[in-house]
């Protein structure tokens, strides 16, 4: 059995090394699982290029199989699917100090990137059925983050119109979901052919961004002066600006990214002529799973995925994921040979 780590003191996609995972014995509210497949967000990214002082297992998202169950579970069995939620801890209601520094795959809690992985039942969520492995690795972060962006805070209704930056798994979970609902997209991108693709999936307008500088502008005379109703911030400071601009007076933005980095200058005056609500989008609840799960099997929406790579080209992976090439996510083949 194998897994990955970061190395402590190193940083950047070097600081990944295999080494050898030890069994051990359940807990009795603890299940063991053995992943399938996992996939890569930008938090990953971030993770290890900024380095961890202890060693970790990455990765927040991974999908498997039950293989043994301690003696007192009750939710799960061996077989069932599954995938790990990104806070194991936040079953419910509103996220909290204590939840919030429990995120899988971050110091202190190890991640997915494993090819067994240990968890006290209530950690892992069973997948729909007509999911691959692969499709289901991508839910936990990028699939959940769309959903409670949009569903849960965004409250986007059918005929309204979102603003959608760039192509990535959190776009274009939210660009399905928006069709789902009925809803007109604007999406945003600064490649021609991703914007072909997402047009192809249904996107209403495509804007180049770096064709388009000033695309809030853009997006005013696509709506007719009037602006979104919502808009999905990947971008961060470099670009939450122009989402201001580019929403309605009422209009709401769910800042879910920070893409463009951790810098930049914001003036609220936007917030407070137009009247806006800016709500902070972290993933979410295991209730928000549960619901999102409910609705991709009720759609048979399925994850948009660009390349599956083997478990010994994890570094190969990070660094397509680096390399801000992909179209839909970055998945990883754990399967035991």
């Amino acid at each position: 059995m194998k897994k990955y780590v970061i190395n402590p003191g190193e940083k950047g996609i070097d600081a990944l090394e295999v080494k050898e995972l030890t069994s051990r014995q359940l807990a009795p509210q603890e299940v063991c699982v053995r992943v399938h497949a996992a996939s890569l967000n930008y938090r990953d990214l971030i993770t290890v290029n900024m380095g961890v002082s202890h060693e970790l297992i990455p990765l927040s998202d991974g999908a498997g199989v039950v293989e043994d169950v301690g003696d007192e579970v009750v939710q799960l069995k061996k077989g069932d699917r599954v995938v790990g939620l990104f806070f194991p801890l936040w079953q419910s209601g509103n996220i909290d100090a204590d939840k919030f520094a429990a995120a899988r795959g971050g110091v202190p809690i190890d991640g997915m990137l494993a090819q067994y992985v240990y968890g006290l039942e209530d950690s892992f969520v069973k997948i729909p059925d007509y999911l691959t492995y692969e499709e289901a690795s991508t839910l936990p972060c990028a699939g959940l983050t769309a959903w409670n962006a949009l569903v849960v805070r965004g409250q986007l209704q059918a005929g309204e119109t979102i603003v959608i930056q760039g192509t990535g798994g959190v776009a274009l979970f939210a660009l399905q979901l928006a069709k789902t609902i009925g809803a007109r997209v604007i999406l945003l991108s600064s490649d021609d052919e991703k914007l072909e693709k997402a047009g192809q999936m249904g996107a209403d307008e495509l804007i180049n961004y770096k064709k388009n500088p000033t695309w809030e502008e853009l997006v005013g005379e696509k709506t007719f002066k009037v602006g979104a109703d919502l808009v999905l911030e990947l971008g961060g400071g470099g670009t939450l600006g122009k989402s201001m601009e580019a929403a309605k007076i009422n209009g709401r933005i769910s800042l879910v990214g920070v893409l463009t980095g951790f810098e930049g200058q914001i003036n609220p005056l936007a917030i407070l002529r137009k009247s806006l609500v800016v709500n902070g989008i972290y993933v979410g609840s295991r209730d928000m799973q549960e619901q999102f799960h409910r609705a991709l099997e009720a759609n048979k929406i399925h994850p948009v995925i660009d390349r599956v790579f083997k478990f010994d080209q994890v570094k190969e992976a990070y660094a397509f994921m680096q390399s801000a090439r992909h179209f839909g996510k970055i998945v990883i083949e754990l399967k035991s040979n």
